[in-house]
C-alpha cells in the first residue's frame, strides 16, 4: 500500500456557510455505489426484522413503535451522511481533537444527575431533548479518528515503545470512562479497533503476543476489581459451563439456539400483519430486536436469510478494504481499516454469541440492531469512507 504525505490542503473554498456544505456532483461519478447500496440495504433489512420481531409484542404501544423509532434515527443518519460526504474529509482531519474531547465530555456527562441514565446496571446513557443517546458509540468513532491521526503523525513507526505508549494513553482515556460505566462489550470493541489499526500499521508480532498476555492479566485484575457486574460474570461463566443452556443465566442463549435451529433453510415465513404476533417456534428471547436480532433473522428467514445478511456485510467490508488500498492518503487508509476492524469484530462477536461460540455481551449487530446512537455513528463512519473513495483523485478545473 503506497502513501503520499498529507499536506493539509483542502479543496473546499470559503464561499459562505451554505456553499461550504454543498456537494460537488462531479464527485458522485467516483462514489462507490456498491458500498452505498450495501449500507442502505443493511439498514432496510434491519428495519424489516425489527418490525417482524416486535409487532404484536408491544403491549399498548403501536406495533410500529420500535421500527418508527429506528426509522426516525435513519432519517437523521441520512442527513448526517450527506454532510459527511459533502465536506472534504481533509477538513474533518483538522477537527479531530474537538471530536475526540467532545466524546470524552459526553462520557463524563453520564454521571451528571438528570442527564445520565442507568440502564441494566450500567450508567452509559444521556438524555438530550427527550432522546436517549449512548456516548460510547460516539467515542468508538472518535477513537478511530484519533488513532489514525496519531499513526499518520508517527509515520506508522509503531514498533517504538514510546509511540505505542502514546497511542495507549489516548485510547485509554475514553475506554477507561467506558469501563467504569461499566460497558465491557464496548470496551472490547474499542480494544479490537485499535489492535486492528496497529496491525495494519505494521505492529511487530512479538508485541502483539505481549499485548495478548497483558490483556489476559488485565481481565484477571478486572474480574476481581468489581468493575465487572455480577450478571456479566454470570454470562461468562454460563458460556464456559458445559450445561450453560440449561442454567438460568443461559436462558437467553438457549432460546436463541432453539429459534435459529427451528428456522431451517428458509425460515418460518413471518407475517407482515401488525395484528399477528411474531411466529416464533416457542422461543422468547428478551429484547430480541437489540443484541439478539440475529436470532430473529435465523428463525424468520432461516439459513437463506442469514446468508443474505452475511453477503451484504461482505460487500460492505470488501468495498471499504478496496478504498483503503486505493487511497494514497495514509490517514484516510487507516480510518478505513479502523472501521473494517470494528465491523469484523462486532459481527463476529454478535453472531457468535447467539450461536454459543462467543460469550454474551451487549454488542449490537451493526446497522441491523435497534439503537439510534449505534446507527447514526455507523452511518457517519461509512459516509466518511464514501468521502475518501470519492476524493482519491484531485478535481481538475
Amino acid at each position: 500500500m503506497s502513501f503520499i504525505e498529507y499536506g493539509g490542503g483542502t479543496l473546499i473554498k470559503e464561499r459562505g456557510l451554505l456553499n461550504r456544505y454543498k456537494l460537488d456532483f462531479r464527485l458522485l461519478r467516483d462514489m462507490d455505489k456498491a458500498l452505498l447500496f450495501s449500507l442502505i440495504a443493511l439498514v432496510l433489512y434491519g428495519l424489516l426484522n425489527i418490525y417482524l420481531s416486535t409487532k404484536g409484542n408491544t403491549g399498548d404501544l403501536s406495533p410500529f413503535y420500535h421500527v418508527k423509532r429506528q426509522l426516525a434515527w435513519f432519517a437523521v443518519s441520512l442527513v448526517a451522511l450527506y454532510f459527511f460526504v459533502a465536506i472534504d474529509y481533509k477538513v474533518i482531519f483538522r477537527y479531530i481533537p474537538i471530536v475526540y474531547w467532545g466524546s470524552v465530555i459526553l462520557l463524563i456527562a453520564v454521571w451528571i444527575p438528570h442527564i445520565g441514565i442507568e440502564v441494566n446496571g450500567a450508567r452509559g446513557w444521556i438524555r438530550i431533548a427527550g432522546q436517549s443517546m449512548q456516548p460510547a458509540e460516539f467515542a468508538k468513532f472518535a477513537i478511530i479518528l484519533r488513532t489514525a491521526k496519531l499513526l499518520d503523525e508517527m509515520d506508522c513507526e509503531i514498533n517504538n515503545i514510546k509511540n505505542i505508549f502514546t497511542i495507549f494513553i489516548w485510547a485509554m482515556i475514553p475506554v477507561g470512562l467506558i469501563l467504569i460505566q461499566p460497558d465491557m462489550g464496548m470496551a472490547m470493541v474499542c480494544f479490537f479497533i485499535v489492535l486492528g489499526m496497529l496491525f495494519v500499521a505494521g505492529l511487530d508480532k512479538r508485541i502483539i503476543w505481549g499485548g495478548a498476555l497483558a490483556l489476559f492479566l488485565s481481565v484477571i485484575v478486572l474480574w476481581y476489581s468489581g468493575l465487572i457486574l455480577p450478571h456479566q460474570k454470570a454470562r461468562i461463566v454460563s458460556f464456559m459451563s458445559s450445561d450453560s443452556q440449561d442454567s438460568a443465566n443461559g436462558y437467553q442463549l438457549s432460546q436463541s439456539l432453539i429459534g435459529i435451529g427451528s428456522g431451517g433453510l428458509f425460515g418460518s415465513k413471518p407475517s407482515l400483519d401488525p395484528n399477528v404476533a411474531p411466529g416464533y417456534s416457542g422461543t422468547h428471547v428478551p429484547e430480541v430486536q437489540t443484541d439478539f436480532i440475529f436470532s430473529a433473522i435465523g428463525e424468520q428467514w432461516g439459513l437463506a436469510g442469514a446468508l443474505v445478511l452475511l453477503l451484504l456485510y461482505g460487500i460492505l467490508i470488501s468495498r471499504m478494504i478496496a478504498i483503503a488500498r486505493r487511497t494514497k492518503d495514509r490517514f484516510a487508509s487507516l480510518v478505513c481499516m479502523g472501521l473494517v476492524s470494528y465491523f469484523l469484530f462486532a459481527i463476529t462477536q454478535n453472531i457468535g454469541m447467539t450461536i454459543n461460540l462467543m460469550p454474551i455481551t451487549g454488542i449490537t449487530l451493526p446497522l441491523i440492531s435497534e439503537g439510534g446512537s449505534s446507527l447514526l455513528t455507523t452511518v457517519i463512519a461509512v459516509a466518511l469512507i464514501l468521502n475518501i473513495g470519492m476524493r482519491k483523485k484531485k478535481i481538475h478545473f
